[in-house]
């Protein structure tokens, strides 16, 4: 036993008894190309497996914010790892790529097993539900780096996409359709003006709120992160998808224009889909002007697919059986711009 890194406030036999409880949350995550296990200095992937002709690996890598203060309030840390593969997966889903791994990248004050196999079990659960694997990652203690009680949390994926079937916004044209997905919530964006707006209202994560069914205010917004992944790669085989915007930080004003061409806009039709009540509540409570909620938060749609309006209802019909609800929210247009209409 290490005593003197103990003493230095590092425990070496919490970091093992980690791996041997987090084991089995990583074998549940395996698929198809899967190789190896968990302890190998570095994770492992069969491209070969797949049969692609023309591999181009996507990657993406991102975190969860201050989201994780909450989680810390509230001592819940079993959904946190969903948001992180949530933010990571979404984001190379947007270029029609198939997530293949995932590796995360935990960092805490102080190393409690229990709470970091269940961080890594909601990891594992975001992995099973965008069917791509947890081939490894890293639990580093640090103190003095961060309070004994809290923690960071990164990860990384990649995906695979055909090269002739890339998603890159090429085909968007003016009168093609925004087909909008809702989300979870407020998923893991907007959270330090969430928090400031708790805080100025002198509200409590424990409070219960009657708008959201008599539900804690945290476990409301601690909802995960939805994922799209197996969804919208099944509208991806059935339909001409020329563009998928995942609706992160900046909303609808900086995430759908990034798929559009110089004098290509938006239009969006409020009232084709449901803004759930936490919304209203955050625009309530933070007395922030309705129009600027959709440059913060993704007001109830987590990912916006753009094609031509013959092909909208074979995608909502297929996203519905996927229990997804989605509607057709606008179109693009020949004005450059977001117009909420």
């Amino acid at each position: 036993m290490a005593i003197s890194y103990e003493k230095a406030g590092v425990n070496l036999e919490a970091g093992y008894e980690v791996v041997r409880r987090i084991k089995q949350h990583v074998a549940s995550t395996a698929r198809k190309g899967s190789m190896g296990g968990i302890g190998s200095f570095g994770g492992m992937f069969d491209l070969s497996a797949l049969g692609v002709k023309e591999p181009v690996l996507v990657s993406g890598t991102d975190g969860v914010g201050t989201k994780l203060k909450i989680a810390f309030a509230l001592d819940k840390h079993d959904t946190i790892g969903i948001d992180a593969v949530a933010m990571c997966v979404n984001d190379v889903l947007a270029q029609g790529a198939e997530p293949l791994f995932f590796l995360d990248y935990v960092a805490l004050g102080h190393n409690v097993p229990e709470k970091v196999e269940a961080i890594v079990a909601g990891v594992a659960e975001g992995c099973r539900q965008a069917g791509c694997a947890l081939v490894g990652g890293e639990t580093a203690e640090m103190p003095g780096m961060y309070a004994g009680d809290e923690y960071d949390i990164a990860g990384y994926t990649t995906g695979v996409v055909e090269k002739s079937k890339l998603i890159d916004g090429s085909k968007v044209s003016v009168g093609d359709v925004l087909v909008g997905i809702a989300s979870s919530g407020v998923h893991s964006n907007g959270f330090s003006l969430v928090r400031k707006i708790v805080r100025d209202n002198g509200l409590s994560y424990e409070d219960t709120i009657p708008e959201f069914g008599g539900r804690r205010l945290g476990e409301v917004l601690l909802t995960p992160t939805r994922i799209y992944v197996k969804q919208v790669l099944d509208v991806i085989r059935r339909c001409d998808v020329h563009a998928v915007a995942h609706i992160t930080g900046g909303g609808f004003d900086e995430n759908i224009p990034r798929v559009l061409h110089d004098g290509q806009g938006i239009e969006i039709n409020e009232g084709t889909w449901e803004i759930l009540p936490v919304f209203r509540m955050l625009e309530k409570w933070g007395s922030i002007p309705h129009r600027e909620m959709f440059n913060i938060f993704n007001m109830g749609i987590g990912m916006v697919l753009v094609m031509s309006p013959e092909e909208a209802d074979v995608a909502i019909s297929t996203l519905s059986s996927h229990g997804e609800k989605a509607s057709v929210i606008g179109k693009v247009t020949a004005t450059e711009g977001v117009c909420i209409r």
